[in-house]
């Protein structure tokens, strides 16, 4: 929607700019809640900073993957190209983008292993990390609205994007589906703020956050426009990831449950 502003000689997008400000207010907000709830809050920052490489990592994967075909090709036929920066240069865009789902996973991968290395109680910091996931995710839906890099289905109410970096996207009244998102992610962190401040699900505000956004996600995928990154039997890559992540929360559930008390404390 806004075209990329220049700083210094260099083009920076929306979505750079809103992501940065998502990242300082979360990475803010996880010390002051950490500090407040007697966990220790460089921890708390470590775990975040592990979260977040691992999401930058896990994002650009899974976006290359959704063009496996095309990479497999590329990968065929390596001798046409004369150099090693030659086939970087190529093959950029296919790990330019970002996808969300692929940032979720692996990020918390990561910081469940930083926990799990440095032994710190896992349900205190997932606490607090899962009301992180959607403020961060918050911001970064903004940016995705004013960049156009998602965009909703046509409409008859929504927004005329004119700057989108999809062509396909631009000179089209689209719903405002990214703006959606923005609002029911501030509003889950929100909700899990509220259950974290009294003391409701302590330990488990990860995996309601795993049932929450993974049903909405699954929702309102009907009402996004950007189909490049896979339809697959009549659902988006993104839905059947939904649908994957419900199901390995509630196994997790409930093979916790069957642990015995003093094993539960522990993970």
């Amino acid at each position: 929607m806004i075209p990329p502003i220049t700083i210094f000689g260099r083009e920076l997008y929306p979505y750079t700019l809103t992501a940065l400000v998502g990242i300082l207010v979360t990475l803010l907000f996880a010390y002051i809640t950490a500090k407040k709830r007697g966990l220790d809050e460089i921890t708390m920052l470590f775990t975040m900073l592990f979260a977040t490489a691992g999401a930058f990592l896990g994002g650009h994967i899974l976006y290359a993957l959704t063009n496996i075909r095309e990479l497999i090709v590329i990968f065929q036929h390596l001798d046409a190209f004369g150099s090693l920066g030659s086939f970087l240069k190529f093959i950029y865009p296919y790990f330019s983008g970002a996808v969300f789902y692929g940032g979720l996973i692996v990020g918390i991968l990561f910081a469940w292993l930083y926990l799990r290395k440095t032994k710190q109680p896992i349900g205190g910091y997932t606490d607090v990390g899962a009301i992180c996931i959607p403020l961060f995710h918050g911001f970064g839906r903004i940016g995705c609205f004013l960049s156009g890099c998602c965009f909703g289905i046509e409409s008859t109410c929504g927004f005329v994007m004119h700057h989108s970096i999809m062509e396909e996207a631009n000179g089209v009244r689209r719903f405002p589906v990214q703006l959606c998102e923005a609002v029911f992610n501030f509003a889950l962190a929100l909700v899990l703020y509220v259950l974290l401040k009294k003391k409701k699900l302590q330990g488990r505000l990860l995996n309601v956050y795993l049932y929450a956004y993974p049903v909405f996600r699954f929702l309102i995928e009907f009402l996004r426009g950007d189909a490049y990154r896979g339809i697959w039997y009549g659902l988006s890559t993104s839905q059947w990831l939904s649908l994957l992540l419900i199901v390995c929360n509630t196994v997790f559930l409930l093979a916790s449950r069957r642990k015995k008390p003093e094993e539960r404390k522990t993970t």
